[in-house]
């Protein structure tokens, strides 16, 4: 009876080792299925706050990329690095700014009708997830992998499933809805667009941009859930989007509207439009926007439809100055800033020219 009892601990002591053992090679299994699908991105940025490349995640098998919206897609040189190691010229499908989120697409996507991408497939509904529940979050945090190497890969658990629209201006962000908490330091340089799914490698959730608790100064690491954005990709597919318009190719008619903001000296091709003095008084002063401020989006009715609002990146002083000479006196427009670490959206109202 002894020498079973002994063996039956020696047995259970050799379980017990061996779990955390099994733990591992069951994620590295996971990794090893989940890489394929997931994509570096890299295209505008690289100044001050604004990193040159993020993640993606391809939701079909020629080439469509799901990632988050941001100045980096701003760029005739966009591009992702497949899990293989392959470079592949990529365009803006279109843009969601209320989910926060875009659709890219490999430009030669007839390569892959023979061999088809791995890839999230979407039709079939994310399974349902709770706090509490452990997630493995895959992305490109700092720019680690670049050809060929593995995304990152953390994981974490959900602390919480909670609103994420400003909640009395504590959240100063774009999207407005539903997002997941993760205990995890997942919202790192480079990393929105990458992927939150369960142990088994299902998707839940795109990792959100990097974003500041206005009150706490702590940093919150977030997932949009994927559910809320399975309609946006795929009525994007299907061309009920339209792609946004580049400003260099717009037909700019300058009305000269008034708005109070005098920008760095534009010495590059694409300065930073980093703002350099607001006129006291003026509309840019009353709408709070202030002098270091980095513009970054403006919204603004659409000239053919005023009804619809349209969403354009400020990628340089140039395109800032084009989007403001097509715009008249009177209008209300939604300016997106990124001020030190969080970005703000505020209210500007154009006026009529000042006599010189």
């Amino acid at each position: 009876m002894r020498s079973v009892a002994c063996f039956s601990l020696a047995l259970c002591g050799l379980l017990v080792g061996l779990a955390p053992a099994l733990a591992d090679v069951s994620f590295a299994e996971v990794a090893r299925k989940t890489n394929p699908k997931v994509v570096k991105v890299f295209g505008a940025g690289g100044y001050r706050g604004i990193t040159a490349y993020c993640t993606g995640l391809l939701v079909s098998p020629d080439g469509y990329i799901l990632t988050v919206y941001s100045p980096t897609l701003d760029s005739k040189e966009l591009r992702v690095h497949l899990f293989d190691g392959t470079r592949h010229a990529c365009e803006l499908v279109a843009a969601e700014p209320q989910l926060d989120v875009a659709l890219i697409r490999i430009k030669d996507r007839e390569r892959f009708k023979d061999l088809p991408l791995a890839h999230f497939d979407l039709s079939k509904p994310p399974p349902e997830v709770s706090v509490g529940d452990w997630v493995l979050g895959f992305s490109n945090l700092f720019e680690i992998a670049t050809r060929d190497e593995p995304v990152s890969v953390q994981r974490g658990v959900i602390a919480a499933i909670t609103p994420f629209a400003g909640r009395r201006g504590v959240h100063e962000a774009p999207y407005k809805g539903t997002v997941f908490i993760v205990d995890a330091i997942t919202n790192n340089p480079g990393a929105h667009g990458g992927a939150l799914t369960t142990r088994q490698g299902e998707l839940i959730g795109v990792i959100g941009k990097e974003l500041k608790n206005a009150q706490s100064e702590t940093w919150v690491n977030y997932a949009m859930p994927i559910k809320d954005l399975r309609d946006f990709v795929a009525k994007a597919r299907r061309g009920e989007y339209k792609p946004l318009e580049r400003q260099e190719d717009r037909k700019v008619v300058d009305k000269k509207a008034y708005h109070g903001i005098l920008l760095v000296p534009d010495i590059l091709d694409r300065t930073p439009p980093y703002v350099e003095e607001v006129v006291p008084g003026s509309p840019a002063a009353k709408a709070g926007i202030r002098p270091d401020d980095l513009l970054v989006f403006v919204r603004s009715p659409r000239p053919d439809s005023p009804t619809e609002i349209e969403e354009r990146v400020v990628a340089s002083c140039k395109a800032f100055k084009e989007i403001m000479g097509s715009l008249d006196p009177g209008m209300q427009l939604k300016v997106v800033v990124r001020r030190g670490n969080q970005l703000i959206s505020l209210d500007l109202v154009l006026e009529p020219p000042r006599a010189p």
